[in-house]
């Protein structure tokens, strides 16, 4: 049976003084654990995540998201990516404020990155390699596809004036929603959905993204945390043989990898139901064995200085904003926000 929960919205501001949407879904009774969202390019937490953030809060898990500056309901040129390590450390800056408030500084720690927020992932994982309890990694992004890449011809074009155009949006690439999402009806709510991005990539932003797949590739090896990598063999998103690559060359001791025949890029969000159902049953008794003894997960006390930089924001009855106190000592940070009860009915 499946418990109750409830979903907050909440904004923060990065140290970059950006403004950034979060929310989080709260099971009534304790959480299991703690599992930190991290999205693909272009997407977002409160919409296309939803349906994680419920079925993971309805298996006991307290669940948190965070849209990437320039994503979703956050601040910031749409999709723009100046530096991946800023996403990267806004993440880190956040999750570990949620880790270090006093009824959740004992629960293990969790990632769950999806397509791009693979890479997010194994990048805060090798940014703090023991912090973290494991990740389940939706077909990352360690490589992308040479069937989507632009020809290197291009690539090298692009990067000697990546300085001047910065934000244009030039980079010469195929419908991804069109590719990623089996689903008929799914794809077409996606491509309704305002928050989503579905606009040509900037150019900056494919190149970061490009490097970071790149050096992600080159260093399989130093990821050391327990993961679970998930991926549909008919991607051709993100490729499915990067993901065999990193089951084969990570030194994790814990890993687990498994391939969904037939099944596309968005493996949570746009499969008909009944894999959807297999692939999130798959993922909540991955965490469920776990998590079944609280005493085997070591965790790693947090750092105070690590979140310094994180602001919570009240947004006020006319819509205005402004700075509150710093979220590290803002414990739970449900006043002020907006709390909606939900029960797993809601489904």
């Amino acid at each position: 049976m499946m418990s109750e929960f409830q979903y907050h919205e909440d904004y923060i501001r990065n140290s970059r003084g950006v403004e950034l949407f979060a929310c989080r879904w709260i099971p009534s009774s304790f959480p299991k654990a703690l599992v930190f969202l991290c999205h693909g390019y272009g997407m977002e937490c409160s919409d296309s995540m939803r349906e994680c953030g419920i079925r993971l809060a309805s298996a006991g898990y307290a669940v948190f998201g965070m849209d990437y500056e320039g994503h979703g309901r956050s601040m910031g040129s749409r999709c723009y990516i100046k530096k991946f390590e800023n996403i990267v450390n806004d993440c880190y800056d956040y999750y570990t404020s949620i880790c270090a408030q006093g009824e959740y500084m004992e629960k293990g720690r969790f990632l769950y990155g999806e397509s791009m927020g693979g890479a997010v992932t194994l990048l805060l994982h090798k940014k703090d390699p023991s912090f973290w309890n494991g990740a389940v990694l939706v077909a990352p992004m360690c490589k992308i596809s040479e069937k989507v890449k632009p020809h290197p011809v291009v690539i090298n074009l692009l990067t000697r004036v990546e300085e001047m155009i910065p934000k244009w949006k030039i980079v010469p690439t195929k419908n991804v929603i069109n590719v990623a999402f089996k689903d008929l009806a799914k794809r077409e709510e996606v491509k309704n959905n305002k928050l989503i991005y579905q606009d040509k990539p900037r150019l900056k932003t494919a190149l970061e993204m490009l490097r970071t797949s790149m050096n992600l590739e080159d260093s399989l090896d130093e990821i050391t945390m327990p993961f679970f990598v998930l991926h549909g063999e008919a991607d051709i998103v993100t490729d499915p043989e990067i993901s065999k690559a990193l089951y084969e060359k990570a030194s994790s001791r814990d890993k687990t990898l498994k391939l969904y025949p037939g099944m596309w890029h968005a493996l949570t969000s746009g499969e008909p139901d009944n894999n959807v159902d297999l692939v999130f049953a798959d993922i909540t008794s991955w965490l469920d064995r776990r998590t079944a003894d609280p005493a085997s997960l070591t965790v790693t006390p947090v750092r105070a200085t690590t979140t310094a930089s994180v602001e919570r924001v009240i947004v006020t009855s006319n819509g205005k904003r402004r700075a509150k106190r710093s979220y590290l000592n803002l414990l739970c940070g449900l006043n002020g926000g907006r709390l909606v009860p939900r029960s797993s009915g809601a489904m």
